[in-house]
């Protein structure tokens, strides 16, 4: 059995990483995520071997980027005549993989399927609906997401593996701890300071948006720590905004150390889907800088949507640090996802 594991965006690499030890393929990377602290420092920490091919695709417009995706990667497949694809969570890389497989009737495999936020104002969303609706095998993280595709009409080959994130995390989390030095680095101290992420197109590429953000940012009564992903410091630079002096910017951080940071933050404050995840599998508060979120588990749960209001975002931070959320239901799994995965793909390897 020829397996294409298709990967292209930093997500996609922590979901390969545990996966791929159960399950060795030929890997494919697109280059959507090209600059190396978003990518080949996360194959270096992780240990994931170098790609077989990288398409080199680099960024662009959605319906650019993602045909150049399919072009190449279709070219690939025909040359290695994979019996199935995986695909990783919500990117165009993903959805460009399972728009090949489906042309070339080459078995998809979608881990990560059935999420949904019914935002269709987000790019992942459209992605997310097309993938499912491709493939033939879906990898669901939670029972919510399998729900939900029940509602579009898809129950054969579904299967709840729970999410191969939280294998990711349980795994490298002890390695974090013995070779992380980001803590001592950054001479930071444990559940003293706020850690953001921030990079979505709504929230980075509206020039309002992006300075009411910063400006709440900058008023929060601790350190705020900001990673800065290549798109959100190609806007501040392109808005030309200031950044406050209570918000201390550091380079993008592998995931070792970003596991750390999350560990030992007072809260977390982010626009990303992943990072909603790691707070809950960290007990840590966590405020979603969006109106919606495919993660619904995670709210009402030590996560909390938030519009983009200077005030809403300062108030929310306060309060959070006077409430008490419960973290003990177990959405995600017991980590042993892609253990799951790989029983389902054998026994379809004997049909």
């Amino acid at each position: 059995m020829k397996i294409i594991h298709l990967v292209g965006a930093r997500p996609q690499f922590i979901k390969l990483a545990p996966l791929l030890k159960e399950l060795v393929g030929v890997v494919v990377h697109t280059g959507q995520h090209y600059d190396d602290n978003m990518s080949k420092v996360f194959f270096d920490e992780m240990e994931i071997k170098e790609p077989d091919y990288n398409l080199g695709i680099g960024s662009g417009l959605h319906g650019e980027q993602t045909g150049k995706m399919v072009i190449e990667f279709e070219r690939v497949c025909i040359k290695e005549k994979p019996d199935i694809i995986l695909v990783f969570g919500d990117t165009n890389s993903t959805l460009a993989g399972a728009l090949t497989g489906a042309k070339l009737n080459i078995l998809v495999a979608h881990v990560e399927a059935g999420l949904r936020s019914y935002d269709k104002t987000m790019p992942e969303e459209i992605n997310r609906v097309l993938c499912d609706h491709c493939s033939d095998i879906l990898f669901c993280p939670t029972e919510t997401a399998v729900e939900n595709l029940r509602k579009e009409g898809i129950t054969k080959n579904v299967y709840n593996v729970g999410d191969i994130m939280y294998d990711a995390c349980l795994h490298f989390l002890k390695i974090a701890e013995k070779k992380s030095k980001i803590i001592e680095e950054l001479n930071l101290k444990a559940n003293n300071y706020f850690l953001v992420t921030l990079h979505r197109p709504v929230n980075v590429d509206d020039e309002n948006n992006l300075k009411i953000i910063l400006d709440s940012f900058d008023k929060l009564d601790k350190k705020v720590v900001f990673p800065l992903h290549p798109r959100t410091r190609k806007m501040i630079n392109e808005f030309k905004i200031d950044i406050g002096e209570n918000i201390k910017i550091i380079e993008p951080v592998g995931y070792l150390d970003m596991l750390m940071l999350e560990k030992n933050a007072k809260s977390i404050l982010t626009d990303s889907g992943g990072v909603q995840k790691e707070a809950y599998f960290f007990k840590k508060p966590c405020i979603t800088l969006r109106e919606s979120t495919e993660w619904v588990e995670t709210i009402g749960n030590g996560n909390i949507l938030c519009k983009i209001n200077k005030n809403e975002i300062i108030k929310k931070v306060n309060d959070m640090s006077t409430r008490k959320f419960s973290f003990d239901k177990n959405f995600y799994g017991d980590g042993n996802s892609a253990k799951r995965i790989k029983e389902v793909i054998e026994k379809w390897t004997l049909h």
